[in-house]
């Protein structure tokens, strides 16, 4: 097996966590989950499960074998977080890859480095995710669609079929998104919305039917 920490603390980080426990407990073979990497002063362990370090000691439990996951990201202002991520230089090929055994992926569906596919969620025929995408409890990803690097799809969300997702995109709790749209980069769809319309870069849409709010920082 091999052994994974989670860049990132209590929220995202340790729901992926007890999810690859989970999946351990199922049969899988894949991944042992082993901690995290938190840059918190004090910060010694997480529900239990230890603080391997901080970012700067990246390259230290690169040497120690680890592979890495990445949870930490921002809804406004994920440039810059994607920025810190790609500073770490984490070769893709210790990125680890983890999709619980209760989701269903189509036997064509291109995995990015370091994605995320988690319990009960949907991802059809011809979809393409990017580098560390996360798709998270019981969403749904539609067929034909391509979704951009560091993207968030929330729990619950359903995103209609053929649709272009940008790079850094978060697509909220419970959104949906009608078939054959562009999301932008770094652009976030907010929870409940209902998206009917194409969605520039940098921008931040809401409602049902959504509208845009404002620009991202």
């Amino acid at each position: 097996m091999k052994n994974v920490l989670i860049l990132g603390g209590q929220g995202n980080a340790s729901v992926i966590g007890n999810a690859i426990l989970d999946a351990a407990q199922r049969g899988s073979q894949e991944y042992q989950f082993c901690g995290y990497v938190n840059d918190r002063d004090g910060c010694e362990e997480i529900e239990g499960y230890p603080v391997k370090g901080g970012l700067q000691d990246i390259p230290r439990l690169l040497e120690e074998g680890y592979y890495f996951l990445n949870t930490i990201y921002k809804i406004d202002g994920q440039r810059e977080r994607i920025a810190l991520f790609e500073s770490l230089n984490i070769p893709d090929d210790r990125l680890a890859t983890f999709v619980h055994p209760t989701a269903y992926i189509a036997a064509n569906v291109e995995l990015g480095p370091g994605c995320v596919v988690m319990p009960h969620a949907i991802i059809s025929t011809s979809v393409k995710l990017g580098k560390c995408t996360r798709v998270m409890i019981g969403a749904i990803v539609s067929h034909n669609c391509t979704i951009g690097a560091h993207t968030f799809v929330a729990a619950g969300s359903c995103s209609g079929s053929n649709l272009q997702v940008g790079e850094g995109v978060h697509i909220s709790m419970n959104a949906t998104v009608r078939e054959f749209l562009t999301i932008g980069n770094y652009s976030t769809l907010a929870m409940g919305s209902v998206l009917l319309k194409d969605v520039g870069e940098l921008e931040i849409w809401a409602g049902n039917p959504a509208k845009m709010l404002r620009n991202a920082q």
